[in-house]
């Protein structure tokens, strides 16, 4: 058995003709180079190119003409500019070749209906014609090319760039999805939740008007003066005086004499609060100073809803962000019951700081979070740390 390859072998595909070659009645009209004008019949016509005979005409091959095919039909005489170069100069076989250039599409929907309907044997009409000609006979080129993608450069970063915005974009919002699912079902919200210290008040101990003494940082040592206050002779001598006493006369004397006391820091304290501003009238048992030992510790007191029984419990861990802070700080639940020791839906929880609370923060709101699922907080940060 012979195995050799023919290596000369031509598969029938590439030796066929690209179009097809019809005897159609058909002039062309051209003018030469040297002027002369140029009328001969085709001898055979196809969708690419036509052949006429020589007969002496002054053409070489690569010459460029602008003329006419001028069909002679039944009953139509139609004319098709068009743009053509010599190719083939047969001598020998009394044949010159030429190709369509620049052939509008029209003019290519044309050509093709006429040798369709010559192969066909149809009658062609003028009806026909018109019709071929209305019709949209060519797809629309693709805009991609093999190798370079039909993009430029700067094309293609734009596209590079808007894919990657897209990308970001919805990156960022399944992120927004994904944590708020998280919060929506791992995460308990508190209420409400403020900074409490263990405090101390200074009441008034006469009616009068105060003077505060506190320093700018708020700071009171033990037994330091804190206010002064001024009353009247007769509120000081009130419920000492008998009636023969209380005479108009003396009414006057007593009420016109004003007495100046002082009130002192019960304990190393923080002034929190000054309830009674300076040179204000204030009531005899009026809370002026509202202050903080500075050997107690910050705690924070929250409020859960009912149903989040079971997560507030004692020795739970839980976030708490400070007012005015930019970090997070952590803290455990040390003691939990319900509003005023009774039926309540409310459960007041008291939070102990991991790390220390300034006395300054008193009443400073907190957002107090029970997480009950992997920290998202803590993921974002194993990321980081991963380098992802």
């Amino acid at each position: 058995m012979n195995t050799a390859v023919n290596l000369n072998m031509v598969h029938e595909a590439e030796a066929q003709r690209q179009h097809a070659r019809v005897k159609l009645p058909c002039m062309v009209h051209f003018q030469t180079k040297n002027n002369e004008f140029v009328e001969t019949r085709l001898l055979d016509l196809s969708a690419g190119g036509f052949s006429f005979a020589t007969n002496k005409v002054p053409v070489q091959v690569g010459d460029y003409y602008k003329g006419r095919l001028q069909f002679q039909l039944d009953s139509l005489d139609l004319g098709i500019d068009i743009e053509f170069q010599v190719r083939v100069v047969d001598s020998e076989n009394n044949r010159i070749g030429c190709q369509y250039h620049n052939l509008k599409a029209r003019e290519q929907s044309t050509l093709r209906y006429l040798i369709s309907a010559y192969l066909g044997g149809e009658l062609v009409t003028a009806g026909d014609l018109l019709s071929t000609l209305q019709r949209d006979n060519f797809t629309k080129a693709r805009k991609t090319k093999a190798g370079g993608g039909g993009m430029g450069s700067v094309d293609r970063l734009r596209a590079v760039t808007f894919s990657l915005a897209i990308f970001l974009v919805g990156l960022a919002a399944f992120g927004m999805i994904s944590k708020s699912l998280y919060d929506l079902y791992f995460v308990t919200h508190a209420e409400a939740g403020h900074v409490s210290v263990p405090s101390m008040q200074v009441t008034m101990p006469r009616e009068g008007t105060v003077t505060s003494l506190v320093p700018e940082n708020g700071v009171i040592a033990k037994g330091a003066p804190i206010a002064t206050f001024s009353a009247t002779m007769l509120e000081m001598l009130k419920g000492s005086l008998t009636d023969e006493q209380l005479t108009a006369e003396n009414i006057e004397l007593f009420f016109g004499k004003q007495l100046t006391g002082t009130l002192t820091s019960p304990c190393d304290c923080t002034v929190i609060q000054q309830r009674v501003a300076d040179g204000q009238f204030a009531s005899k048992g009026s809370v002026i100073f509202e202050l903080a030992p500075r050997d107690n510790k910050a705690m924070v007191e929250a409020r859960f809803r009912y149903r989040n029984f079971e997560n507030v419990r004692p020795g739970t861990p839980v976030t708490l962000k400070v007012a005015g802070e930019d970090g997070a700080r952590t803290g455990t639940i040390v003691n939990s019951s319900l509003h005023e020791g009774g039926l309540s839906s409310d459960i007041r929880v008291t939070i102990q700081p991991d790390q220390g609370l300034s006395n300054e923060l008193a009443g400073r709101p907190v957002e107090v979070t029970i997480s009950r699922g992997p920290s998202f907080d803590g993921l974002i940060n194993k990321a980081v740390a991963a380098g992802l």
